[in-house]
């Protein structure tokens, strides 16, 4: 249910990790290779950044509830957009979800940008006003209401309460990649410009590590920190 990927590091264009990567997120529309739940992502795409400009703060988005592989001029507009910190997404809608531009991430709080790779019961959300009725924007404005801060706890609380839910989230807020893993895949590479955390690898580089399931990853500019969810499935 979805693919996503984070950047952060130098400025490089949107193209170069969304477009032109082998196995990139264009290719992981319609043929992911790692995916466990459904065979295609196909049901719309974003991407967000931070460009500096006029506040380095503020997100940038481009959502569309179309394919990704047919998006000519997003395709055409791609190698010049330029940042140093990025959040795209291919979206699969989970069944009886909106098909729609505001159902696809990444979601804002007007700071951070957000997206989730996965699904759960929105019945075991708090009514919150979102973008969207689906659960991944749901999930996505009961994150920001608790802070991202809270991440982690905020989702061993929730996979607590819908065992059956799959909550790998990706966030950024131009200076910081926060990243969860339940039970869903994600990848990480360290290169000597940035990191890339990813749902799965976009090339046969041999340096993409695996990151263990049930674990928050924090990136910044100087480390990347791993730490242990707590796991009421005790797997």
């Amino acid at each position: 249910m979805c693919r996503h990927l984070g950047w952060l590091g130098a400025d490089v264009t949107v193209s170069s990790l969304v477009l032109e990567p082998r196995y990139g997120l264009r290719v992981q529309s319609y043929a992911p290779r790692r995916q466990k739940n459904g065979l295609m992502n196909a049901d719309g795409w974003g991407v967000g950044f931070f460009d500096g400009a006029p506040d380095p703060a503020v997100p940038r988005r481009w959502r569309s509830a179309a394919p990704l592989w047919g998006d000519v001029s997003f395709e055409s507009v791609a190698p010049a957009l330029r940042s140093h910190c990025v959040v795209a997404a291919v979206r699969s809608a989970t069944v009886g979800m909106p098909i729609e531009a505001s159902a696809t991430a990444p979601f804002t709080d007007g700071r951070w940008l957000l997206s989730h790779n996965g699904v759960v019961d929105r019945a075991v959300l708090p009514p919150t006003p979102a973008e969207s009725a689906c659960d991944s924007a749901l999930l996505a404005a009961t994150i920001f209401a608790r802070g991202l801060d809270a991440l982690g706890e905020t989702i061993a609380e929730i996979g607590a309460a819908d065992p059956a839910a799959r909550l790998n989230v990706l966030a950024a807020d131009g200076s910081r990649l926060l990243a969860t893993t339940w039970n869903e895949t994600l990848s990480i590479l360290r290169r000597d410009d940035g990191v890339v955390l990813a749902s799965e690898p976009y090339d046969d580089d041999g340096a993409w590590e695996d990151v263990p399931d049930h674990h928050l990853v924090e990136v910044t500019s100087e480390r990347v920190t791993f730490t242990a969810l707590d796991n009421p499935k005790g797997s």
